[in-house]
């Protein structure tokens, strides 16, 4: 079973080597300085620099666009899927979430935008997927608000202390 582990930036060295991760997308702000793990290659690691915000114009901060959603998706399409790729944020609760979301969805199109996040609250009681990212994937996936619609669905998170990492299934693994 392929999987996206979601964790927390304080994390993401002790998450890479407990599942054996060696791809690895962040989602920090630009000036936000941390180490890759040494098991993540660098050509296997994308670095994102957006801030966790749902507009644009917020003074200096970057708002995610439609450039990291791509990038997202065409690092997705790279990866080989023999380990699990480790998607990560300052909190692993806005910006991780909604990437993973867009990841398995562009890898198994097929699936129910619902069932997907029904799944990624099942994993994650905190998870909060920003809204942002959510909106321009559902776009750039052809999904027809459906995604959107799904997260909004299955509501925010429960607050959060940035230590809760998890798993989410690319797939429903009781129905391929």
């Amino acid at each position: 079973m392929t999987f996206i582990v979601v964790s927390p930036l304080s994390r993401i060295a002790e998450m890479a080597v407990r599942h054996k991760a060696r791809d690895m997308i962040s989602l920090i702000a630009k000036e936000q300085a941390f180490h890759r793990p040494g098991v993540i290659a660098a050509d296997r690691h994308l670095t994102l620099a957006m801030n966790d915000i749902a507009f644009k114009g917020t003074g200096g901060l970057v708002a995610p666009d439609e450039t990291h959603v791509r990038g997202i998706i065409d690092f997705v399409a790279s990866w080989r899927q023999d380990t699990p790729l480790l998607i990560h944020c300052w909190m692993g609760v806005s910006r991780s979430p909604a990437a993973a979301l867009i990841a398995a969805l562009s890898l198994a199109p097929d699936q129910s935008e619902e069932a997907l996040a029904q799944r990624l609250r099942a994993a994650s009681p905190f998870a909060t997927p920003n809204t942002r990212l959510i909106e321009i994937g559902d776009a750039l996936l052809g999904r027809g608000g459906r995604l959107v619609a799904a997260v909004r669905a299955i509501g925010r998170g429960a607050d959060a202390d940035g230590n809760a990492p998890f798993v989410l299934a690319i797939r429903d693994v009781a129905h391929g």
